[in-house]
């Protein structure tokens, strides 16, 4: 076997603030559904559509930073610090004018484009009242995301715990009081829950501010200093970043299609699912932690050249990320009541949550090593590459999707099982291409 120079100790320095970062954002999520699921189905089950909606929006921008993260992992793996700042600083000029044109084209186009999907007026209403004030904060996510993409990109993530305590905290403030109407303003529902987490992902923005002007060395990484506006520099970051903008679009709207095909099996199905979703997002944000950190190690090891040891780290991240998902899952299946409790206390909708939770959970035996190997296909940055291999997973993920849930209408618990469909053609894809070798020619 060859040695590595990143040990399990040394991954698991890079790689638990980035968890501990996806545990805090995932608790967002949780906090809003938590809330919500105490005022009623109908807000519950549109959380789910405007969350989802709003995802598909936000991992344009996000998959954008992707890219730059791939980019700045290389420069940062050649000893190219003050390169780093430049790509930093483009990635946000580039975001900033996405959010704006973002903002305004849902103010027009998001009515129109939800009320042909959604067939119920309850859960259309209240939907798009959380649009309406969830979208403009993509402001402030999308230069979060840069600073994220900036600190995972050099291996610096423990400020992304700090970060994201920071962020959650505030949320979980904001929600309360504006959701049930505390301290003397009135109940919003779901409109509160969309105006909080809009705040506090500007609360996000400003602590990653801060902490980057006092605590970062911004003179070796040529943060100093706001570039001009480089073009071809600009150019050259889009051809890597336009891929995971489209791979991260599209993951997240076949996903929404999914949740739309649901829709149509009636408003407790689409309850379960959000549940579902908001449970798979604790064994999520491991596989995303450690997935990413491959990613990032990945584009380090190429650009020192150590092409030999990215499949034996690869395999340490994947006995990780099961070790810690094994014990998680041994939690879910012995109090899975206890787990649902936690989103709502509507005992007929905790005791239809249950099965759907177990097939949810199996299907993370093939997530694991699927997202692994497809986050290493990223890292090498062969972009392009990695968004057929996924474009090709999600067309067998759609075509279950549309047989199981919309053709054959069967029980919300066997449309899970599409998950697991979507896994395993993840990993077969994604090894094939890795055991072919050409990555290691990649430039960028």
């Amino acid at each position: 076997m060859v040695k590595t120079r990143y040990s399990y100790k040394e991954i698991w320095k890079i790689a638990y603030p980035i968890l501990i970062s996806l545990v805090m954002e995932q608790l967002i999520g949780m906090t809003d559904t938590a809330f919500l699921g105490r005022v009623g189905e109908i807000e519950l089950g549109a959380a789910a559509i405007a969350g989802i909606y709003y995802l598909v929006i936000f991992m344009t921008g996000f998959g954008f930073s992707l890219g730059a993260q791939i980019i700045i992992g290389r420069r940062n793996g050649e000893q190219n610090f003050k390169e780093t700042g430049r790509i930093f600083y483009h990635g946000i000029y580039f975001l900033l004018f996405l959010a704006l044109c973002v903002i305004l084209l849902s103010e027009y186009f998001s009515p129109t484009i939800m009320a042909r999907m959604v067939s119920s007026d309850l859960i259309l209403e209240s939907s798009l009242s959380y649009v309406r004030w969830r979208v403009p904060g993509l402001l402030f996510a999308f230069m979060t995301a840069m600073f994220r993409a900036f600190y995972v990109g050099t291996t610096q993530t423990k400020t992304l715990t700090l970060n994201s305590v920071v962020m959650v905290l505030s949320n979980v403030v904001f929600n309360y009081v504006l959701i049930f109407g505390k301290l003397g303003l009135p109940a919003l529902g779901i409109t509160g829950a969309a105006i909080g987490s809009t705040l506090a992902e500007l609360v996000s923005l400003l602590f990653f501010l801060g902490y980057t002007f006092f605590k970062t060395d911004c003179a070796k990484y040529g943060l100093k200093k706001m570039p001009r506006l480089d073009f071809k520099l600009l150019s050259s970051m889009m051809k890597i970043s336009w891929w995971t903008m489209i791979q991260s679009f599209l993951s997240i709207v076949t996903w929404f299609v999914f949740f739309l095909f649901v829709e149509h099996l009636g408003e407790r199905s689409l309850a379960i699912s959000n549940l579902i979703r908001n449970i798979s997002g604790l064994l999520w944000m491991i596989v995303a932690a450690f997935s990413s950190t491959c990613s990032t190690l990945v584009s380090n090891l190429i650009g020192e050249e150590k092409h030999d040891e990215i499949l034996p780290v690869m395999h340490k991240l994947m006995l990780i990320t099961y070790a810690i998902t094994s014990f998680i899952l041994m939690i879910f299946f012995c109090m899975p009541r206890t787990i649902i409790g936690i989103y709502t206390d509507i005992a007929e909708l905790t005791e239809a949550t249950i099965p759907s939770m177990f097939v949810m959970a199996g299907s993370y035996l093939f997530l694991i090593p699927g997202m692994m190997y497809f986050h290493a296909v990223s890292g090498t940055g062969n972009t392009k590459a990695a968004f057929y291999l996924e474009f090709a997973a999600t067309m067998v993920y759609t075509v279950f999707c549309y047989f199981v849930v919309e053709l054959m209408r069967l029980d919300v618990a066997i449309c899970w099982s599409a998950d697991s469909v979507y896994a395993i053609s993840l990993l077969v894809f994604n090894v094939i291409y890795m055991r072919n070798g050409r990555w290691r020619e990649r430039k960028i």
